[in-house]
């Protein structure tokens, strides 16, 4: 589908039931109930498109390593890494090892039965709590059927930015980032944003991890609900209706959600994006040597690649992402 076929956030068709902005249906093609939201924009054209961008040939990772966060927030375990040692089997040196993660705690892809919208207690397109464990519906293998996540990435500094306006922030804080001023990074940076773009938003999270203490780490991630808080996107409306008119292909951020946390209690972008839309979020991603490198370049967009772990009906994914400049 191509985005020129959307309706606007204002025009989106109602959904019986549900909140206006839920997209459910509108993706779905030939009687087939669709599974991949907003990465049916990743048409053939646009990821043409987007190879363009690819001019230098060199690429960047923005994968964290997986057991980086020692200690996950919301009692998520931490990564556990064993080696096994085959040689006193068979005689000759051979190892395996085993991993075994959450893939909430650490860089990520949330998928589309992460989070669901509370008041009808269904995920996208209408898949029930109850049918989220047996369904393979919405499960991220789906992503890996079509190809993976390939396109167009566009990042904006908002590190760089708070720092040449002088806006002094602390990143494990309730400090939200409005749509003003997402436009005016874009605008500083020369950033042009286009339909199905995999969008990225720095907020230094990563860049604060790697400097703070373990005792500052636990008390700002691991504590309890009501006692942690950190920067993202603002959750509201405004945002929401920005994202879905801009037709991203999906959203992701360095910081532990997309937006800011605590979550706004009338508007929640996870909801909007995850359960309404079908739009993949990134969170917890590395992003310091892709910002260092865009500095460098002063280009802030370049061609992305993604695949997802092949999980059937899975969660969520370790994005395995890389930018290609």
């Amino acid at each position: 589908m191509r985005a020129s076929d959307l309706p606007s956030f204002a025009d989106l068709p109602a959904v019986e039931g549900m909140p206006h902005g839920c997209a459910w249906g509108l993706f779905d093609k030939n009687g087939q109930r669709d599974n991949l939201g907003t990465l049916n924009l990743l048409t053939p054209e646009v990821v043409l498109q987007a190879k363009e961008e690819i001019q230098t040939g060199e690429s960047v990772s923005v994968n964290w390593q997986l057991d980086k966060v020692h200690t996950p927030g919301f009692g998520r375990k931490a990564t556990e890494h064993r080696f096994i040692d085959l040689k006193p089997a068979g005689g000759h040196p051979v190892h395996d090892d085993e991993l075994h993660i959450n893939t909430q705690s650490g860089s990520q892809w949330d998928g589309f039965k992460h989070y669901g919208h509370g008041a009808s207690d269904c995920y996208y397109n209408g898949l029930k709590h109850a049918d989220v464990m047996t369904s393979t519906d919405n499960g991220i293998h789906h992503w890996n059927d079509r190809g993976g996540i390939v396109g167009r990435g566009v990042l904006l500094d908002y590190v760089r930015y708070a720092e040449g306006k002088g806006i002094s922030y602390e990143v494990m804080s309730r400090h939200q980032i409005t749509v003003d001023a997402l436009e005016e990074m874009a605008k500083e940076q020369g950033t042009e944003l286009r339909s199905g773009d995999i969008f990225i938003v720095r907020s230094g999270f990563t860049k604060w991890y790697n400097s703070a203490s373990q005792e500052d780490r636990n008390a700002k991630i691991s504590a309890g609900r009501t006692e942690i808080a950190w920067t993202g996107v603002e959750g509201s409306l405004k945002s929401a209706e920005w994202l879905w008119n801009h037709h991203f292909s999906a959203v992701a951020g360095d910081c532990i959600s997309f937006e800011q946390w605590p979550f706004n209690k009338d508007c929640r972008l996870h909801e909007y994006q995850l359960a309404f839309w079908g739009s993949p979020i990134g969170e917890i991603w590395d992003l310091e040597k892709l910002a260092k490198v865009c500095e460098e370049k002063k280009r802030w967009s370049f061609f992305f690649t993604s695949c997802p772990l092949n999980v059937t009906g899975g969660v969520a994914s370790p994005p395995n992402a890389l930018c290609i400049f």
